[in-house]
């Protein structure tokens, strides 16, 4: 089929809310094909990814053994029985994860256990929302309260119980009659960027619906944002603080280092569990295994998804083993919380060749120093007097933002831009609420010679807009 034949298919059968499809035919392109960090479309044409299929291709796309434990897997078992009978990779996952968290937190920190544990315990689902909600759903088992604090920008999913905490109006606004929402937002403080002809103070334009969006709102300080979270815990029942260490969505909005430290303190002296949102910058993302060790923080639950199969869908809520316990009850034999490709032979095996992937070829070091020689390359960008530009991330967790001398979002610059790089071969995504900050989140087996290409090719596109 060509891309125009898929096109048409698509506007016939498929909802017409999900695909993005431009008039000119110009967006998008027609996947048929992925190998490492590159991308081919049906009329055969290569393209550098700079997105890894949001962050999934960690270890490259079709990354070979891990195409190959998925390939063993489905012909000896394509399918197991969720919650009833087991199969043996499943347990072998749970294990790997808990090696891979508060086991090794444990052995990092010299503990005899964290929180009274050193293992972790798991709940497998098969997307990220879905682990946010099993974190959800420990915390309020765990402490009786049904309140949450999460924070302005923040995306976690969007089904209904993750939806109460996803900031974002044009999410939330048209289902709010059906939520019972119990999350509570506070700002997100974002470390200052590097940038060039930096205007004095960012503005925000409303959008014509007149709902708020969050893309780059004023900064604020962490004691501000302590003094909000104390606010709230007078007032409400608050059994969780839900964040991410990164706010992909929101904007690659990086905080500053004693923001996750400050939200475990705040946790502790509240009876609080901190659930860590790592579905997009866990697993070598930001230069680190997992983001909150930046902050040298330990989460009492943690979501992962994303790169951790290189591409079936599988998510896992990881929490302490004693607050599990403590929280979900024995199965009777009809459990309360399961579905019916919870932990999946094909995921188990495909996530486990993963990490093993990213141990084998030191993608969590190499991030981290590829993640520095991007923002070295970034800093050299020459934007055009008409644009103000802002880089900031972690690892290969890196955004850059568009804005106009005015101090409002360059939207239509960003998105244009974006465009014009697929044009010449380059995937990219746009972040934030206003959709001006162009991320880099590419595989982490990408080149130095890779990155500086894509990066040309970005000031090339700037130049022209």
């Amino acid at each position: 089929m060509t891309a125009r034949q898929t096109i048409a298919l698509l506007r016939q059968y498929e909802s017409r809310n999900i695909t993005f499809i431009e008039p000119d035919g110009s967006w998008p392109i027609v996947w048929k094909r992925a190998q490492g960090v590159h991308v081919w479309d049906v009329a055969g044409k290569m393209y550098l990814d700079l997105t890894a299929a949001f962050g999934v291709a960690a270890a490259g796309h079709a990354n070979a053994n891990v195409v190959k434990a998925g390939q063993r897997q489905m012909a000896t078992l394509l399918h197991a029985m969720g919650d009833v009978h087991p199969h043996e990779l499943k347990a072998q996952l749970a294990r790997e994860l808990s090696r891979l968290t508060f086991e090794r937190w444990a052995k990092a920190h010299r503990q005899a256990s964290v929180g009274g544990h050193q293992r972790g315990k798991v709940v497998f689902s098969n997307s990220g929302f879905e682990a946010v909600e099993s974190a959800l759903k420990t915390a309020i088992l765990a402490t009786g309260k049904r309140g949450i604090i999460a924070f302005e920008g923040g995306y976690h999913g969007l089904g209904y119980g993750a939806l109460n905490a996803t900031h974002r109006e044009h999410f939330r606004h048209p289902f709010r009659s059906q939520l019972r929402e119990f999350g509570h937002f506070v700002p997100y403080p974002c470390s200052a960027g590097s940038s060039r002809r930096q205007v004095a103070q960012p503005k925000i334009r409303q959008p014509a619906t007149g709902n708020h969006q969050f893309a780059g709102l004023p900064s604020v300080s962490t004691d501000e944002v302590e003094r909000k979270i104390r606010q709230i815990f007078r007032k409400q029942e608050i059994g969780a603080i839900l964040v991410e260490p990164v706010q992909v969505r929101g904007g690659i909005n990086v905080p500053p280092p004693e923001f996750l430290p400050l939200l475990r303190k705040l946790c502790d002296e509240h009876g609080a569990l901190l659930i860590l949102d790592e579905i997009y910058t866990g697993l070598g993302r930001t230069g680190k295994w997992f983001a909150c060790e930046h902050g040298d923080v330990i989460p009492d639950l943690i979501c992962l998804g994303k790169a951790l199969t290189g591409g079936f869908p599988l998510s896992a809520c990881v929490g302490r083993a004693d607050l599990m316990d403590a929280a979900w009850p024995a199965s009777d034999g009809e459990a309360i919380h399961t579905s019916t490709f919870l932990g999946h032979p094909v995921g188990c095996a495909m996530a486990l060749a993963q990490i093993n992937e990213i141990r084998r070829l030191k993608l969590v070091d190499q991030s981290k120093k590829l993640g520095e020689f991007l923002l070295q390359q970034l800093a050299i960008l020459h934007p055009p007097s008409s644009i103000c530009v802002t880089t900031r991330g972690l690892g290969l967790m890196v955004g850059v933002e568009l804005r106009l001398p005015d101090g409002f979002p360059a939207t239509t610059v960003a998105l244009q831009a974006i465009k014009g790089l697929l044009h010449c071969g380059y995937v990219f995504l746009p972040e934030g609420g206003h959709a001006n900050v162009i991320s880099f989140t590419p595989p982490l087996t990408i080149t130095k010679a890779q990155l500086t290409s894509a990066v040309r090719a970005l000031a090339k596109v700037l130049d022209h807009e």
